[in-house]
């Protein structure tokens, strides 16, 4: 492999993405004439078989068959170029039967999408096809001609490449000067390559991308499902924490307290010392379960920001952190109060993070509003290396930011320090 130190124009050559994108450009065009071929063929056959009822299953075959291509050229674009391009919608049939699955694929536009692919991609693959075999030819013969330039003495009768002739006169590339200065030709067409290569391809990812995946209303009607079941797993998720939380804590706390209250109500006659030792146990168990009840209400969604908005409930959790918070709040307006809870939620578990995991002597929370997004950054001076990865506490988080199109992210290098960004959208 070329070393990363070499100039980009000297590496573009060789690397193995230029090579990738040869590939794709050579292979696409005997591709891609079958596909235009053969769509071409069965289009015009089902068209002109429309004044009878043959048409319709030919046409919808063509377009089923087209789709076929599609999956091709999204496995060829995957493999070669990089480009992840997820399939469109699948055509069902409202009642299961052929007719029902024909008229389907005759409305799909994602079917159209792809015979238009089969349409437009064959005369681009003939064009970029031409220009790059004849810009890579010629590159590599013309800078190489000082090791095969022999060739042409030797078995062609000439002294080499001809540039000029009419019979009785010739030009040709036989002294050493014009054999270097050829050679330098060629360095500019094999450095030009790869670039026009790329130039290329990229026309290619256009096409693909938007002829051959899924139309953006099935792409928002996919991501909305996902995020519908984001938030069923989130709120399920909530539930049994806060179910364990309640199981665990304060009934608890509760079931011993009624036991504390029965052996003081057995002791108060005979006993009044040992009555009034159980019931001031009881009164500590009363206000721990008081205490857990508090905090896991504040957790859920405390009064203080329902009654004072952001800044009062931030400054609070602030307050009750390890290490010294700086909170600033400045907004317009207050948001929706789901959009508010899910704020507040965010900060208060990045700052658990901060206390638990980021060895940090100081943290920062900023809130602030940008067009229609409301923007919120929590930094600390910790450790770093912190990860939105699978099963972290901050990719849970990044879902539930997901679920309302939001986006979260983190920018925590080893060393420190940590910055996670959330925006959220923003409705008042």
């Amino acid at each position: 492999m070329p070393s990363p130190r070499l100039p980009a124009a000297v590496r573009a050559p060789f690397e193995g993405r230029t090579w990738r994108a040869l590939g794709y450009v050579l292979i696409g065009l005997p591709l891609s004439v079958c596909w235009f071929a053969l769509s071409v063929s069965l289009v015009s056959a089902g068209a002109g078989l429309l004044v009878t009822f043959l048409g319709v299953p030919v046409l919808a075959g063509a377009l089923a068959l087209c789709r076929g291509f599609g999956a091709v050229e999204r496995a060829r674009a995957r493999a070669l170029l990089g480009l992840d391009v997820a399939a469109p919608e699948p055509v069902r049939g409202r009642t299961g039967g052929a007719f029902s699955w024909m008229g389907a694929m005759l409305k799909s536009g994602a079917s159209w999408r792809h015979l238009l692919y089969a349409f437009v991609h064959m005369p681009w693959a003939v064009f970029s096809f031409s220009v790059t075999v004849a810009f890579w030819g010629w590159g590599w013969s013309l800078l190489t001609y000082p090791l095969w330039q022999w060739v042409f003495p030797a078995y062609v009768g000439q002294d080499g490449i001809q540039l000029y002739g009419d019979g009785t006169h010739g030009l040709y590339l036989d002294s050493p000067f014009e054999i270097a200065v050829t050679s330098l030709v060629g360095l500019l067409f094999v450095t030009a390559g790869p670039w026009l290569l790329r130039g290329f391809v990229a026309v290619d990812r256009f096409l693909v991308a938007g002829l051959l995946g899924p139309s953006r209303p099935a792409s928002r009607v996919t991501e909305l499902e996902s995020d519908r079941g984001v938030l069923v797993d989130t709120a399920a998720a909530d539930l049994r924490r806060i179910e364990r939380a309640l199981h665990d804590g304060a009934q608890a706390r509760l079931s011993a307290l009624a036991m504390d209250l029965g052996m003081a109500k057995e002791k108060l006659a005979e006993d009044p010392k040992a009555a009034a030792v159980l019931v001031e146990e009881a009164h500590g168990e009363v206000k721990l379960a008081l205490q857990e009840l508090r905090d896991l209400a504040r957790g859920i969604h405390p009064a203080v920001l329902t009654d004072r908005g952001l800044d009062a409930a931030l400054s609070a959790v602030a307050s009750r952190c390890a290490v010294p918070v700086s909170v600033d709040v400045d907004l317009p307006a207050r948001p929706v109060p789901a959009i508010e809870g899910i704020a507040y939620f965010t900060v208060s578990e990045l700052l658990r993070n901060v206390t638990e995991h980021a060895r940090a002597r100081r943290a920062w929370v900023e809130v602030w509003r940008a067009a229609d997004r409301l923007m919120v950054q929590v930094r600390d001076d910790g450790a770093g290396g912190a990860e939105a990865a699978a099963g972290r506490s901050l990719a849970a988080l990044s879902g539930r930011v997901g679920a309302v199109d939001g986006v979260l992210a983190v920018d925590s290098p080893a060393g420190g320090p940590t910055t996670v960004t959330v925006e959220l959208p923003w409705r008042a």
